[in-house]
């Protein structure tokens, strides 16, 4: 039987594989992994950490979720997080209210970035999506300037997929 925590991405990260592949194995072992619990914080709380620690140089890795003209902070994998965030704030705010991933090579370039960790540079924020609706944001930061590229924003579209559909 297969076991998806045992032969997980996270369980050998010193392995070094290229980008689209690391992205591919996490997909699948996410899908793996959220796929028979059904309880939504459990899920979104093994998917902070599977990425967490799946993922090389990052500093948060995490969930917002939209509640009324807001955003939640939800289970994530870092230092303590700002609570809330207003729809069209931030990078975070801005994604959920645009509908769209941003990816920021430096996050003191980007107007009205809330730093909730000073150690942050760089971030990815991808938008939750089931069905029309946003429900939430996936988050990730990294204290290194321009940490993330297309294929990191490829693959974590891929995976907010995943997630939404198992939160």
């Amino acid at each position: 039987m297969h076991d998806p925590i045992r032969s997980a991405p996270w369980t050998d990260v010193g392995r070094e594989v290229s980008k689209p592949v690391l992205y591919e194995t996490l997909a699948r072992e996410l899908d793996g992994l959220l796929t028979d619990e059904s309880d939504e914080v459990a899920n979104a709380a093994n998917a902070a950490a599977a990425i967490y620690h799946s993922l090389p140089r990052l500093n948060w890795a995490g969930f917002y979720f939209l509640r009324g003209a807001e955003l939640i902070v939800g289970p994530f994998q870092g230092r303590p997080a700002c609570v809330r965030i207003p729809l069209g704030r931030g990078v975070c705010g801005t994604a959920a209210a645009e509908r769209r991933s941003i990816l920021v090579p430096d996050v003191t370039a980007f107007p009205g970035h809330i730093a909730c960790d000073a150690a942050s540079r760089s971030e990815l924020v991808v938008p939750l999506v089931r069905g029309d609706c946003v429900i939430g944001v996936l988050d990730l930061d990294s204290p290194q300037l321009a940490r993330f590229d297309e294929h990191d924003q490829t693959g974590c579209e891929t995976l907010a997929k995943i997630i939404a559909a198992h939160i």
